[in-house]
């Protein structure tokens, strides 16, 4: 048991985690934001004992917060709860770190022919109109996801703790909410005729 989890225990009473999982099931936002904001340690402690990179360190903290989410009806004994999180969250971190010893290596020759790295003035002018109207575009979405995909998509983004908090997202959340703006964004790119897949 960590301590992470220990501290969870010594000050959540069953019953009042009882009633939060209810009320998460039941819809309710502010219980759902409670229990991450309670649990949030746990998880990321866990996950940050296997030194796993930044975007697989996120994925499985979102995937512990999912796997809660779907199974959240199904906890019987609420005051486990911390430990139910650290066990998914490390299933998620050996599952992420299985997928990554499967993985095929890359070839270490480099190709005979690589193409010309430099770039002509008439495609940086292309580049630079493109980039304009996609930011005019991401500025008509709702405040939230357009704060998230301009924290995102940054030369030098900021860490996922720091974006969820600039975006006003909880940190379970940023998944989720990336998405839907990015489908939405897809979709309002190819409303005014331009091709997202290009």
């Amino acid at each position: 048991m960590t301590a992470a989890t220990r501290n969870c225990r010594c000050t959540d009473t069953p019953d009042d985690v009882a009633d939060l999982l209810a009320r998460a099931v039941g819809g309710d936002r502010l219980a759902w934001d409670d229990i991450v904001r309670r649990y949030a340690p746990v998880v990321s402690a866990t996950v940050r004992s296997f030194a796993l990179q930044d975007a697989d360190a996120l994925d499985a903290m979102q995937m512990t917060w999912l796997r809660l989410a779907e199974n959240a009806h199904q906890v019987q004994f609420p005051e486990r709860l911390p430990g139910w999180l650290a066990t998914t969250a490390r299933r998620e971190c050996l599952r992420i770190l299985s997928r990554t010893m499967l993985a095929p290596t890359l070839c270490d020759t480099a190709p005979d022919t690589v193409a010309d790295p430099a770039v002509g003035p008439e495609q940086r002018v292309i580049d630079a109109d493109t980039t304009r109207a996609l930011w005019d575009i991401v500025a008509e979405l709702p405040p939230r996801r357009r704060a998230l995909l301009r924290e995102l998509f940054t030369d030098h983004p900021l860490p996922y703790v720091e974006v969820a908090r600039v975006a006003g997202i909880p940190l379970g959340g940023i998944g989720p909410t990336r998405a839907r703006a990015l489908r939405q964004l897809r979709d309002m790119l190819i409303d005014v005729g331009l091709n997202p897949d290009a």
